[in-house]
């Protein structure tokens, strides 16, 4: 190995197995040492070193055919070499080559392709010195990135939580504001507003009020959860709803694609006949929602999507139309 290899020191007060800036630069240093002493020939070094490495095609032939402007002669495989890690480094590839190369010098016993077989071994034992260096390096930065991560995903659900927090509150205190209000139309369309402001809280894909079939049909609104798509139908009314009500809703839901069903949220709840009646409907597509559900979920006294699963799980399993936001809190 070379005096000016050997020489060269760690800074004061670093282990040796202690991997730092320094242990980069060391890392370099040892690759080109690596290039310069394992392989005598400049081609076989080039094959045997430089494309295993990773290096690009046109950086192998500028190492093998780049001559010294000073004197003409071609450069020298530890010139060539240093050549090809300052491009390595102008286009950020530096660091996977060089680790590259040290791995390829760990595992190396080709030994009669060294000009000096002495040096070649002791460049190999410092490869696999090093090798053991970053590897500890990357296992405890692999560590502190895993720490990162959990904290970025910590703050994330913190900050999540206040959002949700906050804008419940707010949908809540318009909730509220709503109830004592006597006009039914405009409680209608603020209950449609509201319900997709909700859903796209709580992160579900939501399409606004919209008309279809040329304007023969109008949707309050739709949501998607799981691959399936979920059109709405708010009903803001002091008399409950009957099954006359959920016509309309049915009828849309007939005329859509195999993976849609209906939510139908009534404030007010509906008659004591409608849950019958769509347990006997073959089709078991309608979810009934009612104000209790609603303020529960504004009141983040339960999660919306949760409720929303435990309704599918109802109806699919059990036949029932309507689960309750009580059951769901026991």
């Amino acid at each position: 190995m070379s005096a000016e290899y050997e020489q060269q020191k760690r800074p004061t007060g670093q282990g040796p197995n202690e991997p730092d800036a320094g242990t980069a630069a060391d890392a370099r240093r040892l690759a080109l040492e690596i290039i310069a002493t394992l392989v005598n020939i400049k081609k076989t070094a080039a094959e045997q070193l430089l494309r295993k490495a990773g290096v690009t095609d046109a950086l192998v032939r500028r190492f093998l055919t780049e001559r010294n402007p000073a004197t003409g002669e071609k450069r020298s495989k530890r010139e060539a070499g240093a050549m090809v890690f300052d491009e390595l480094v102008r286009v950020g590839a530096d660091a996977a080559v060089v680790r590259r190369l040290i791995a390829i010098a760990a595992d190396w016993d080709a030994f009669h392709l060294a000009q000096d077989e002495y040096k070649a071994r002791a460049v190999v034992q410092k490869a696999r010195e090093i090798s053991g260096v970053l590897a500890e390096a990357d296992s405890r930065e692999r560590i502190l990135q895993e720490q990162r991560s959990r904290q970025e995903d910590e703050r994330r659900r913190t900050e999540r939580a206040l959002v949700l927090q906050q804008q419940s509150d707010l949908l809540l205190a318009q909730f509220d504001q709503a109830s004592i209000d006597e006009d039914a139309q405009k409680r209608g369309y603020l209950l449609q507003d509201l319900l997709n402001r909700l859903f796209d809280l709580h992160s579900f894909p939501v399409t606004r009020a919209f008309q279809r079939n040329n304007g023969g049909e109008q949707i309050d609104g739709a949501f998607e959860l799981e691959g399936w798509h979920y059109l709405v139908e708010c009903r803001w009314r002091v008399k409950v709803a009957d099954i006359r009500d959920l016509d309309g809703l049915l009828g849309q839901v007939r005329r859509s694609g195999r993976q849609t069903m209906g939510l139908f949220l009534s404030i007010n709840g509906w008659s004591e006949h409608v849950e019958g009646l769509l347990r006997q409907n073959p089709d078991k597509s309608i979810l009934l929602m009612e104000g209790y559900d609603l303020r529960s979920v504004l009141a983040r006294q339960a999660d919306l999507r949760e409720l929303m699963k435990a309704k599918v799980r109802a109806l699919n399993l059990d036949s029932e139309p309507y689960f309750s936001v009580k059951r769901l809190r026991k």
